[in-house]
């Protein structure tokens, strides 16, 4: 990590996330911002709002982002890096245009962005690009001045986001019974997508079987399963798996599903299953859904024994990790010599986002990258 606390040229950092409804009435109306463009009808909108509903019609996100804002302010303050932080959502308050229009009367006039993603695919990256182009084309028609806007690389191999999610995996697999902690399996969940998606993720040098998607993830994966084998010497079984599928039943997604899954692996005689949700940033609605709910109830319907690992939050290694990220971005636009932190086997990403990276099936406008309308 640099020594120099010097985010230069940048004065703002965006934290950019999906937002969530925080309260019944908020529901539907997320779902159909969510959902724009596609034709949904209200009724299916209802049904997928029952998993909001049954939690009181509040996502966990927006109050995890905001404890994450407050580790990021407090860690900058605290390693005296002089760089303010905002907050701005693709789906709920506070929207993404309100939040760089409020960033632009502050004065912000080259701001870098920390999306809630840490992958590469078109939801993950390319997706909020969009919006940050559709953002500033709003601001642009109301005459305002357009600030420069950066995106930090993925970090899904980054140590800080790496070792909270390593300590989680040991935590879960320590608090299994002792009869079965041996031979416990380890299924790393993550967001299943579209296989046009998968096989499309990253650059186009990295478009094929699952893209950059499924090797980042599959990298993580063998990284947390290898350290958990060296911090215990045990050598856990392990295989990514999926969750959150959504869409027509006719479009292939990814596979396996995580309850799939753990009825493949009861039928096999593991013992124990514990999932580590390596896709996901924080605790919010998919993870408590999908995997607190659904995965939960299908294991006490099998007998098996299982425990779901922590996400990153708000952890103070993760807001480390973005400070990293910050300062090594700000070094590469001052054509300083850097030396990008990761773990595993793939090496840092890609510092900007080139032409063909995570594709849209319908083209649009996207900021942030080689791409941009608005370099």
């Amino acid at each position: 990590m640099p020594d120099v606390r010097d985010a230069s040229p940048y004065d703002a950092l965006l934290l950019l996330s999906f937002g969530g409804p925080e309260g019944p009435d908020d529901v539907i109306p997320f779902l159909e911002n969510v959902t724009r463009g596609r034709g949904i009808p209200k009724e299916r909108l209802k049904e997928v709002g029952e998993h909001y509903f049954r939690f009181g019609g509040v996502s966990p996100i927006n109050a995890q982002n905001r404890a994450l804002l407050n580790a990021l302010r407090k860690d900058f303050a605290d390693h005296g890096l002089d760089l303010p932080v905002y907050w701005g959502n693709r789906n709920w308050a506070p929207y993404l245009t309100d939040t760089l229009r409020e960033m632009v009367a502050d004065g912000r006039r080259r701001i870098l962005v920390l999306a809630t993603s840490a992958y590469a695919s078109y939801s993950g990256c390319r997706q909020y690009r969009e919006n940050l182009a559709d953002a500033l084309a709003a601001l642009e028609a109301e005459g305002l001045e357009l600030p420069r806007i950066d995106k930090l690389r993925h970090y899904f191999n980054h140590p800080g986001f790496l070792e909270p999610m390593i300590d989680g995996v040991l935590a879960s697999l320590a608090d299994l019974p002792e009869e079965a902690r041996a031979g416990a399996h380890i299924a790393f969940s993550t967001h299943s997508i579209p296989l046009s998606a998968a096989d499309t993720s990253g650059p186009v040098e990295a478009h094929g079987d699952g893209g950059a998607y499924v090797t980042q993830h599959l990298d993580v994966a063998r990284t947390i399963a290898e350290a958990v084998r060296e911090r215990t010497g045990r050598d856990h079984p392990w295989q990514l798996v999926y969750q959150s599928r959504s869409g027509a039943p006719h479009i292939p997604w990814l596979e396996p599903d995580i309850c799939d899954h753990l009825e493949e692996r009861h039928a096999a005689g593991v013992p124990a299953v514990v999932i580590a949700p390596i896709g996901f940033v924080s605790d919010h609605m998919e993870v408590l859904y999908d995997l607190d709910t659904e995965a939960k109830a299908k294991a006490e319907e099998l007998g098996l024994p299982m425990r779901r690992s922590a996400t990153v939050g708000d952890d103070p290694r993760f807001a480390a990790a973005v400070r990293d990220l910050v300062l090594e971005r700000a070094a590469v636009e001052r054509a300083e010599e850097v030396r990008p932190c990761a773990l595993g086997s793939l090496g840092p990403s890609h510092q900007v986002c080139p032409v063909g990276c995570c594709p849209a099936r319908t083209p649009r406008p996207a900021a942030a990258g080689a791409d941009s309308p608005y370099a």
